[in-house]
Formats: structure tokens, C-alpha cells, sequence
């Protein structure tokens, strides 16, 4: 994948120039250069880390993805590794940025995932009051633009949840409906531990580089921190709510095992009777009551009958047929 990079200063594009001459253009007060690169080669970050004296330690983390959230400090530089998500219909698709933020350099480096950050620039440069802050501006931006992704995606599991315990109340789970329910338990997991670190990234931001984290985007920088404690409650709610479901499911299940037990054990009583009466006439006995009288088999039909059908209306009664 090509690189694709910009150049500002004082929130204004300069014309382009090729990537050889990044140096003469670092060397520039007021200037900054904003690159993106979507899973790039090893060549391509060897580049990079030579134009821009990153640290190597970093390089190699930003070369892999699976790496967890975080923010490193190398030098002048900030390392910061954050997961994305994004929803699109009813699929999620998931992937890893890894940013470098200097003082006069913003570079994103996608790995996976589908999330547009020429969209992000695009945005930047529409506030240049605002953008004159530099890379500062660029980053919150950023992070603000995958907290607003984090939103949407908690919003669709919530409706998904909805759609779940209609099926709990309304219908017998299925093998399918109860790993959906399971599914939808890790997508949770997933976004509560994407969304809550950037909190905490935001944090250190303020405390310890204010050369980045300006006190003229500090509200920003508290905006994105407040979404994403938003998003954490929203995530713990939808865990409560994902337990709630599981037990309310597993307590249907054990009262629809418990009625079939006892329509069983019903007609098991039912069926009792007339087989102990006729076991018993066909024991062979020389001496059995009206074993003699003409109409002892049609009586003692007529009483096993007469038996059954009490015990079947106090046993409908009763709920348990």
C-alpha cells in the first residue's frame, strides 16, 4: 500500500513534495506533516523511521498488529496503540492503529479494519482555527473519530440484546439463538476493552505532555474521555443485562424441563391404575373377585375407566397435565 502524506502549516496544505525531501520540511517552524499508511511493509516503515528518527522499539510494535492499548513516550515522540471497530449493516469489522505524534508530525498506521481517516483530515483542515494547534488537534480528531465509531457499535449491540430477549420471552431459544447470546457477550467484552483505555491515554495526555495535549484542547481531549466513560457504562449495562438473559434463559429452560416432568409423572399416575388392576387378574389366582360373574370384566373395565378420569380431572386441576 502507498503512503499518503500532507503538509501543513499554520492549518494551511502546501503543495505536495516527494518523500526524499521530508527533511527540509521538518526544519520549518509552524509546519507538519500528517502521513497514513495502511498495513505497510517492513521497507516502507524502514523509510519512515529514517525520515522521522522514530524509535525502533516503537517501529517494531507498529509493524505487527495485536498490540495492546497504550501510550509510550520515546523521546519527543508519542507511541500510541488503540483498537478500532466499525459497524457497517450487521457486520463488525475490527483492526489496530498505531500512531506517532510529534512535534511536527502526525503518522497513522492502519492495520485492518475499514475506518476512513482521509474523512478525519478532511475535518481538520474545515476548523482551521482550531488546526493551528498542529498535531495536537490532528490526534484528538482521531481518537475522536473512533470514539464516535465505539458509540455506534454500542448502540447495535444494544439492539441486538433487544432482539435477543424477544426470542427468550417470546419463543423457545434455539442451539443458534443461545450462541448468538454468547457472541454477542464477546463483542461486548471486545468494545469494553477497545473504548477503555482511550480514556486513560487521554489522561496522560493532560498530565504529561501539554506540548500535544494544548490547554486550548484540553475540553476536546475531556469531551473524548467523558464519550468513552459514557461508552464503558453503556458496556457494563449490556454485561448485566447479557447475565440477566443467560440466567432468565436457564431458568426457562429448568421450568420447561420441570412442566414436561410433570405431565410425565401425570400420566405415568394415570396409566398405574390399569396396569396394577389387570396385573393383578392376570396372576392366576383360583380365587379373584367376580372372577366367576358374568359381568365382572366389563364392571372392572368401567372402574379402571371411572379411576382414571378422577385422577386425570384433579391432575388437570392441579396443573399438572
Amino acid at each position: 500500500m502507498s503512503m499518503k502524506f500532507a503538509i501543513y502549516q499554520n492549518a494551511r496544505r502546501l503543495p505536495e513534495i516527494s518523500f526524499d525531501k521530508i527533511n527540509e520540511v521538518l526544519g520549518k517552524p509552524d509546519t507538519f506533516i500528517w502521513l497514513t499508511i495502511k498495513d505497510p511493509t517492513t521497507a516502507q516503515l524502514k523509510r519512515i523511521q529514517a525520515q522521522f528518527q522514530l524509535h525502533e522499539l516503537a517501529v517494531e510494535d507498529a509493524g505487527s498488529a495485536h498490540q495492546r492499548p497504550k501510550l509510550e513516550t520515546y523521546g519527543e515522540t508519542l507511541f500510541i496503540a488503540a483498537h478500532t471497530s466499525r459497524v457497517k449493516g450487521e457486520e463488525t469489522t475490527h483492526g489496530e492503529l498505531h500512531a506517532f505524534i510529534g512535534r511536527q508530525f502526525v503518522i497513522l498506521i492502519q492495520h485492518g479494519g475499514t475506518l476512513r481517516y482521509d474523512r478525519v483530515q478532511a475535518r481538520c483542515e474545515s476548523e482551521p482555527e482550531l488546526f493551528i494547534n498542529g498535531p495536537g488537534f490532528a490526534l484528538y480528531a482521531v481518537l475522536d473519530h473512533l470514539v464516535d465509531h465505539f458509540i455506534m457499535i454500542a448502540g447495535h449491540l444494544q439492539k441486538k440484546l433487544d432482539e435477543l430477549e424477544t426470542v427468550i420471552f417470546q419463543s423457545r431459544m434455539d442451539a443458534l439463538s443461545i450462541e448468538s447470546l454468547y457472541e454477542l457477550k464477546r463483542e461486548v467484552s471486545r468494545l469494553h476493552n477497545a473504548a477503555s483505555p482511550i480514556a486513560g491515554i487521554c489522561a496522560e495526555l493532560f498530565r504529561l505532555h501539554p506540548e500535544i495535549a494544548t490547554p486550548e484542547l484540553h475540553p476536546y481531549f475531556r469531551d473524548v474521555e467523558d464519550h468513552v466513560e459514557r461508552i464503558i457504562r453503556s458496556t457494563i449495562m449490556l454485561r448485566e443485562a447479557l447475565a440477566d438473559a443467560m440466567q432468565v434463559n436457564l431458568a426457562l429452560v429448568t421450568v420447561r424441563q420441570n412442566e414436561v416432568v410433570k405431565r410425565l409423572a401425570g400420566w405415568g399416575a394415570i396409566l398405574g391404575i390399569p396396569t396394577m388392576v389387570f396385573s393383578m387378574y392376570g396372576m392366576n389366582f383360583k380365587h379373584m373377585p367376580e372372577y366367576d360373574w358374568t359381568f365382572g370384566y366389563p364392571v372392572t373395565l368401567l372402574l379402571t375407566a371411572f379411576a382414571c378420569r378422577e385422577l386425570y380431572i384433579r391432575l388437570k386441576g392441579s396443573d399438572w397435565l
